[in-house]
């Protein structure tokens, strides 16, 4: 028998929660600059109980083609990537207008 969500009471492979988590998400993209003039673009605001922060970090560090990391709840990502970033959030579900690029 195919398992069930303890959430949505839906299979998991109908499961929306994870889309709805994404949805209410209240994202700000952010840059700093670090030591010797880099800099490091800082994605914060994502719940680690609805949404796999280390899979996201992944997803985001391969699709920019930089190095990064994840440490509490907050990706940091090498580079000035503020728009792209943006965009491809959008492109895995999150809502566009929770997104703050600041």
């Amino acid at each position: 028998m195919n398992e069930v969500c303890p959430k949505c009471g839906l299979p998991k492979e109908l499961c929306v929660c994870e889309t709805i988590a994404k949805e209410a998400q209240k994202i700000r993209i952010r840059t700093v600059k670090r030591r010797y003039g880099k800099i490091t673009t800082v994605v914060e605001g994502i719940d680690p109980k609805s949404i796999d922060v280390k899979d996201l970090t992944k997803k985001l560090k391969s699709a920019l083609a930089c190095g990064g990391t994840s440490k509490d709840n907050v990706i940091e990502l090498q580079g000035d990537h503020k728009q792209k970033v943006k965009e491809i959030l959008v492109k895995f579900g999150f809502a566009e207008d929770q997104i703050d690029v600041g």
